[in-house]
């Protein structure tokens, strides 16, 4: 039986790789007994099969692959970057929170290491989206418009074509840069303020608010948007997120009543 060892210590066989090699093909028209019957092999066993590589973080997701330019003229760009090398995953986690980020690609070395894939409406709001990845600390050195992209299951993972697996990347998290998500308390200092108001009085501009969720929606933070109590608020700091800002978030008489 070939078999693959990759470096989370699972291994892949064969038929591991053929339902992989079938969901990249077609993930949308590939049901179990679909791919069951094309693999030779009983719909159980397909079944399992994708709970162990869903539980291995090995098949993280079904993606569908659009074509933004048709909808409505948005425009795709691709963000050629430099990061930190300890600050890469944090940053790449806060860089996923900006509204209308949809990828992020992280290289193993080199300068225009961190690709940044992002869609806007227009000009204007892919300048939004580099502006705020430059004030995360990332470094742009190009930038371009993709006119189209084409996607392939990964040849090695046929039946047909058995060979040696890709590499698998390690990240290191910085010991100083953080993100996180905070919740508005009803009694926040910042609950009704604008993002304007609230930095210099009751916040500074580091941390870097990067979004806000409320009630499931999106919004991208201007300074004119105004925080508003049970909003979920993602901010990252390079220096780390202090106890002046996370009190700013929430309830100032439980704070006291701890002090």
């Amino acid at each position: 039986m070939d078999q693959s060892r990759s470096k989370t210590g699972y291994t892949l066989d064969t038929i591991d790789k053929q339902i992989l090699f079938e969901l990249m093909s077609d993930a949308r028209n590939n049901s179990t007994p679909i791919i069951a019957e094309r693999i030779g092999v009983a719909p159980g066993t397909v079944r399992n099969r994708i709970e162990q590589l869903e539980r291995e973080e090995i098949l993280e997701g079904y993606h569908a692959h659009v074509n933004f330019e048709r909808t409505e003229s948005r425009l795709t760009t691709l963000f050629l970057c430099n990061v930190p090398f300890a600050e890469r995953e944090t940053i790449a986690r806060a860089a996923y929170e900006i509204p209308g980020v949809v990828n992020i690609r992280i290289m193993m070395g080199g300068r225009r290491s961190f690709h940044v894939l992002a869609v806007g409406e227009n000009t204007s709001d892919l300048r939004r989206i580099g502006t705020t990845l430059s004030e995360l600390g990332v470094e742009i050195e190009d930038e371009m418009l993709v006119e189209n992209e084409l996607i392939r299951a990964y040849d090695l993972f046929n039946p047909d074509d058995d060979g040696p697996q890709p590499p698998t990347g390690l990240l290191t998290i910085s010991d100083s840069s953080e993100f996180v998500e905070l919740t508005v308390h009803p009694n926040a200092p910042i609950a009704g303020l604008t993002i304007s108001e609230a930095v210099g009085d009751v916040i500074t501009e580091d941390p870097l608010i990067i979004s806000i969720v409320r009630d499931d929606t999106m919004i991208t933070p201007h300074g004119d948007t105004v925080i508003e109590s049970r909003d979920a608020v993602s901010v990252f700091s390079s220096g780390g997120v202090d106890t002046e800002t996370l009190s700013a978030y929430g309830d100032p008489e439980t704070e006291a009543e701890l002090d």
